[in-house]
């Protein structure tokens, strides 16, 4: 489950990663709390570069007959992708990636659930693998949204939660935005666990458990030593 996250870097850190033009949307500010259906920054290809967007975390499929169930897919499997209605023809055309610099997860203690973010150990930038899709309404009005896209737990996310986002590495980004890749095993291959040595773990405040917080302090250590 990724159902929180964090994105706090600058609209021109976010472009120079990766390598996009102008953004197609007018205003940018970090999130401390990104959470479903907000409209979050996402990264796709259009055929020819790089194209950095705003989708709504939530997938609403084109084929749907109305705007409902979209808070219910913010995750996809990657186990199930292909057996998916939601989610199987968009492997092949409608990949995206959802830049992060972090995301949360509850940990179960004997005193309770315990937020911990989770970051990589250089504090850089990664890339969630994600699907989007554009669903129109009765009166031709565009709605662009997205999933995230999970597998099974690294060994450090196993002391935290069976699953994680699935993070792709730098090589593995360029085969997933490529729209011209239609090999499909290949791109399967791709959502794998994430390297957990290269990754850390450390205890937040409950604040981020309300969506309506969204301040920096967010991400400060709280009590405990990383893990």
């Amino acid at each position: 489950m990724c159902g929180r996250y964090t994105i706090t870097v600058t609209l021109e850190e976010l472009m120079t990663r990766y390598f996009t033009g102008d953004p197609s949307f007018d205003h940018y500010a970090p999130k401390f709390n990104a959470a479903p259906m907000q409209y979050i920054p996402a990264v796709i290809h259009d055929g020819k570069r790089n194209k950095l967007g705003q989708l709504r975390w939530g997938l609403l499929p084109s084929w749907s007959k109305e705007d409902k169930n979209a808070a219910k897919l913010i995750n996809a499997r990657s186990e199930s992708l292909l057996e998916k209605a939601s989610f199987k023809g968009l492997v092949s055309s409608r990949r995206c990636i959802i830049p992060a610099d972090g995301f949360y997860d509850w940990q179960v203690k004997e005193s309770g659930k315990q937020p911990l973010r989770i970051t990589l150990r250089d504090g850089q930038l990664f890339s969630m693998a994600g699907l989007y899709d554009i669903w129109t309404d009765p009166s031709g009005h565009k709605i662009a949204t997205c999933t995230i896209i999970t597998t099974a737990a690294n060994s450090l996310m196993e002391e935290i939660h069976d699953r994680m986002p699935v993070i792709l590495g730098k090589d593995a980004e360029a085969q997933w935005l490529d729209r011209s890749n239609q090999d499909i095993p290949s791109l399967m291959k791709l959502l794998q666990p994430y390297d957990a040595r290269q990754m850390l773990a450390y205890p937040v405040s409950s604040a981020v458990g309300n969506v309506r917080n969204d301040y920096r302090e967010l991400i400060n250590r709280a009590g405990a030593d990383a893990v």
